[in-house]
C-alpha cells in the first residue's frame, strides 16, 4: 500500500466518470463536489498482497501523520496513479471502506469514491510536514517487478539467468520512452531529449542520468556559483551521503523525515543516506575550537541528498529522490544576523537576474509544531522582519508556516509562464547550535551559543534546471550552452574547410561541434535549431574563397558575414560576461 499525505488547507472533488466496470454505487448527495477543508487527504493506492494487516499499519501511519500536523479531518482518496502494482478493485474497495471505518474512531473522515475518474483540486499547506509519503508492507519481502518474458522476479542473481532471459531483462531496464501526449512543446523532459541532456531508468527511479550536453550545463552552473561564493567569502565543503542513524536522532530528523530516510546497515550499525546536508556541516564545525575571530562563519556545500518519494509523484526533474543543493550554513553572533541576512538576499538577486528570473519574497513564521522558547521565536521572526523592510523588499506573510526550529524567508522565482517556484530560502535557527552544543570564545573569553543559517540560492539544482529550461524554452544563454557554435558544410566539397573552422574554435575554448553529412543545408539548420544552439556557421565555396563565416544567431534569420578572428573576439567576450 502506498500513501500521500497532503495537509491541505481545503480539498474539493467530484465523480465525473467511471474508471472501471463496477464503481461503487453513489447516492444522490455522493454525485455532488465535496468540499473539505482544514484536512489531511490520503491519497491511496491499494496493491497486490494488501490485506488487514495493511490496513491496520496504514491507520497507524495516517493517525501518526494527523498528531503531528494537528489534523482533526481525514479525506481517504482513492489514487492507483501511486502504483503499478495495483489489487483487485473489489480488494481495494473493501479495504479502504475498512481504514474508514477504523479512523473514524479518533478522526472525520470523507472518503472519496471509488472507482470514478475524478476532478478535484486542493491547496497544500506550505510547512515542512505538508507533503509525507509511506510505504506500507506486511511481509517484510521484496516486491517483484513483473517483467515481459520472466514473469515475477523476486530475487535475481547472476548465476540463475539464463542467456534468453538476461537478454529480456537489459531489453526491459534499457527502456527510456517518454509518453510526450500529454506533455507541452516546452516540457524540459521533451527539450531534454531534443537537446540529449538526460534521461531516466527504472533501474533508478527519480535519480537523473546526466548526459554530456546535461552535464555541461550542471557544472557551468556549478562555476558560477563558485565564483560567486568565493567572491562573497564563502568556503566549501564536502561531507559523507551515509551517516549514523543517531546524527540524525539528535539533529530531529529521525523524528520527522525517517520514513523518507533511505536506511542501510555497516558491521550492525544503523546508517542513513544523507537527505540534508547541515549535520554532516555541524560535524565540522565542531572538529575544533571557534572563536567570534572567524565569524560570520560562511561554509557552502553542494551537498548530495536522497529522500524517498513514491514513484507517482515523481516528474522529471522537478520531483526527484537524488538532487543536489546548493547549501550554506552561517555562523555568527546574533548582533551579526542583519547583515548576514542583507548579504544572502543580495546574493540571491545578483544570480536570479544573471540568470533573467523576477520573484517575490515571503515570510513564514512560527507553526504549531515547534521548538524552543516564545522568546527565541520573537527574537528570530522580528530580525527577519527587520531585513525585510530595511531593504524596502514587499513580502507575503505566512502565518504559521515556518520550520519547526526557526522562521524563514523563501524566494519565489517566475518563469516565462507566469508560474512560481520556491527555490531559495533563508532560514534563522538557534535550536540546531543548542541541540549539537555548538559554542564559540567570545571577545571577553568566556563560551557562547552561536546562531546558525541555513540557506539555498537555487535550491535543487536539478528541478532548478528544469525549471530554466522551460523559461527559455531550451535557449539556453551561450555561456551554459552545452554546444556553443555547429560548423555546417554547405556541400561535401566544403567539408575540410569546415573542419578546419572548427578546429580553430575548439582551441579557442568554444564548445563546438560540426554537420558535415550529405544532407541539404535547411535540413542542417533545422536539426541545429531543434538542438536550441546559439551560433550556426556555415561555410560554402563564398566562405572559403573570402575566408569569412557566415553565422546565423539564434533566433535571428540574418546571416552576418565575419572574419573567424572576430567571431571568435565575440563570441568568447559574451561567454566570459555570462550573458
Amino acid at each position: 500500500m502506498k500513501l500521500l499525505s497532503l495537509h491541505c488547507d481545503y480539498i474539493k472533488f467530484k465523480p465525473v466518470q467511471k474508471a472501471i466496470k463496477e464503481p461503487e454505487a453513489l447516492s444522490e448527495e455522493q454525485k455532488k463536489e465535496t468540499i473539505s477543508e482544514e484536512c489531511l487527504v490520503i491519497l491511496t493506492a491499494v496493491e497486490q498482497g494488501d490485506n488487514e494487516n495493511s490496513v491496520k499499519k496504514a491507520v497507524e501511519n495516517i493517525g501518526d501523520i494527523a498528531s503531528q500536523v494537528k489534523a482533526k479531518k481525514i479525506v481517504l482518496y482513492p489514487y492507483a496513479h501511486l502504483s503499478s502494482n495495483l489489487a483487485m478493485p473489489a480488494v481495494a474497495e473493501r479495504l479502504l471502506k475498512d481504514m474508514g471505518k477504523a479512523l473514524a474512531k479518533k478522526f472525520s473522515v470523507v472518503r472519496a469514491p471509488f472507482g470514478y475518474y475524478k476532478s478535484f483540486e486542493l491547496k497544500c499547506k506550505g510547512h515542512p510536514l505538508s507533503e509525507l509519503s509511506r510505504e506500507i508492507r506486511t511481509d517484510g519481502k521484496e516486491i517483484g517487478k513483473e517483467i515481459k518474458g520472466l514473469g515475477k522476479v523476486e530475487k535475481i542473481q547472476e548465476k540463475e539467468l539464463s542467456e534468453n532471459d538476461r537478454r529480456v531483462l537489459l531489453r526491459e531496464l534499457s527502456k527510456t520512452k517518454l509518453d510526450t501526449s500529454k506533455l507541452k512543446e516546452n516540457d524540459h523532459r521533451i527539450l531534454g531529449q531534443h537537446m540529449d541532456l538526460f534521461s531516466f531508468n527504472e533501474v533508478a527511479p527519480g535519480m537523473v542520468f546526466w548526459h554530456n550536453n546535461g552535464w555541461i550545463i550542471y557544472n557551468e552552473l556549478v562555476k558560477y556559483w563558485r565564483e560567486e561564493h568565493e567572491k562573497a567569502g564563502y568556503q566549501e565543503v564536502s561531507t559523507p551521503f551515509v551517516l549514523d542513524e543517531k546524527i540524525w536522532k539528535i539533529s530531529g530528523h529521525w523524528e520527522k523525515y525517517k520514513e523518507n530516510i533511505f536506511l542501510t546497515q555497516y558491521e550492525n550499525k544503523k546508517m542513513a543516506v544523507k537527505p540534508m546536508n547541515c549535520p554532516g556541516g555541524i560535524l565540522i564545525y565542531k572538529t575544533r575550537p571557534r572563536s567570534y575571530k572567524e565569524f560570520p562563519m560562511k561554509v557552502g556545500e553542494l551537498g548530495i541528498v536522497h529522500r524517498q518519494e513514491l514513484s507517482g509523484v515523481l516528474a522529471g526533474l522537478f520531483r526527484v529522490i537524488k538532487f543536489t543543493q546548493d547549501d550554506a550554513h552561517i555562523y555568527c553572533k546574533e548582533k551579526q544576523l542583519e547583515q548576514e541576512i542583507i548579504n544572502i538576499i543580495n546574493l540571491t538577486e545578483k544570480v536570479y537576474k544573471k540568470l533573467g528570473f523576477s520573484y517575490h519574497v515571503e515570510l513564514s513564521t512560527r507553526p504549531a509544531k515547534r521548538i524552543g522558547s516564545d522568546e527565541m521565536w520573537d527574537k528570530a521572526e522580528k530580525v527577519l522582519e527587520n531585513v525585510l523592510k530595511k531593504k524596502k523588499m514587499k513580502f507575503k506573510l505566512n502565518k504559521g508556516e515556518g520550520a519547526f526550529y526557526g522562521p524563514k524567508i523563501d524566494f519565489h522565482i517566475k518563469d516565462s509562464q507566469g508560474r512560481t517556484w520556491q527555490c531559495g530560502t533563508i532560514q534563522l535557527d538557534f535550536a540546531m547550535p543548542e541541540r549539537f552544543e555548538l559554542t564559540y570564545i567570545d571577545e571577553d573569553n568566556k563560551e557562547k551559543r552561536p546562531v546558525m543559517l541555513h540557506r539555498t540560492v537555487l535550491g535543487s539544482f536539478e528541478r532548478f534546471i528544469g525549471v530554466l529550461l522551460e523559461h527559455t524554452n531550451g535557449k539556453l544563454p551561450t555561456w551554459l550552452s552545452p554546444i556553443q557554435a555547429r560548423v555546417l558544410s554547405f556541400t561535401d566539397r566544403n567539408i575540410k574547410a569546415a573542419k578546419k573552422t572548427e578546429e580553430q574554435l575548439k582551441e579557442s575554448g568554444i564548445r563546438v561541434d560540426s554537420d558535415l553529412k550529405s544532407e541539404t543545408i535547411g535540413n542542417k539548420v533545422r536539426n541545429a535549431e531543434l538542438a536550441k544552439i546559439p551560433y550556426i556557421i556555415c561555410i560554402g565555396d563564398k566562405e572559403e574563397k573570402s575566408k569569412k563565416l557566415a553565422v546565423r544567431e539564434r533566433g535571428n534569420a540574418k546571416i552576418k558575414s565575419m572574419k573567424i578572428d572576430k567571431f571568435i573576439d565575440n563570441i568568447k567576450q559574451e561567454i566570459a560576461e555570462r550573458k
